[in-house]
C-alpha cells in the first residue's frame, strides 16, 4: 500500500510540475504565430461566433497612459497570479511581446469570450493543451480588457 501512495503522490507532483511549466506562448518562430488570424473563422472563410469581438470593433493608436495605468490594476488583481509581465510562464503564458505575437482582438476574446474561444478557436485549443489549465473567466467588462489590452501594449 506504502508504494502505491508514494507512486500516486509521485505522478500527483509530476503533474502540477508539468501544468505549471508546460504553458507556451506560440513565439511564431515556425510560420504563422498562433492567433495571428484573428478571430475565429477569420482565416477559414467562416464568419466568427456572434458576440465575439473583431478588428473594426478595436482602435489603437498612440499609448494612452490612464488606460495602462488602469489595465495595470486590473492586472494586479485578476491576472497577476497565472501570467508574468516578462516572457517566462507561470500558470499561463508571459505577457512580454503579446502583442508582437497575437492580433489585439484574439486578445481581447481570450480575455472576454474565454469559453468561445476554447470551444472554437484552433489556436486557443492549442494553448489549453500545452497550458493543461483552463484560464478561468474574470467577468471582465470590455473596457477593462481593452486597458489590459492596452497595458500589455507597454510590455
Amino acid at each position: 500500500m506504502r508504494l502505491l501512495n508514494t507512486s500516486l503522490a509521485k505522478m500527483t507532483f509530476l503533474a502540477a510540475i508539468a501544468a505549471l511549466t508546460a504553458c507556451g506562448g506560440g513565439d511564431g518562430a515556425a510560420g504563422t504565430p498562433p492567433g495571428a488570424g484573428g478571430p475565429p473563422g477569420a482565416s477559414s472563410g467562416k464568419s466568427a461566433p456572434a458576440g465575439l469581438i473583431t478588428a473594426a470593433d478595436i482602435t489603437l493608436g498612440d499609448i494612452d497612459q490612464g488606460m495602462v495605468e488602469k489595465g495595470r490594476a486590473t492586472y494586479d488583481v485578476k491576472c497577476q497570479a497565472c501570467h508574468s509581465t516578462g516572457p517566462n510562464r507561470v500558470v499561463g503564458p508571459g505577457w512580454k511581446g503579446v502583442t508582437e505575437r497575437r492580433k489585439p482582438e484574439w486578445i481581447m476574446n481570450m480575455m472576454l469570450n474565454i469559453d468561445v474561444m476554447l470551444e472554437t478557436d484552433a489556436d486557443a485549443q492549442a494553448q489549453l493543451e500545452e497550458c493543461l489549465v483552463r484560464m478561468p473567466n474574470q467577468g471582465l467588462s470590455k473596457d477593462e480588457g481593452r486597458e489590459v489590452l492596452e497595458f500589455m501594449r507597454t510590455l
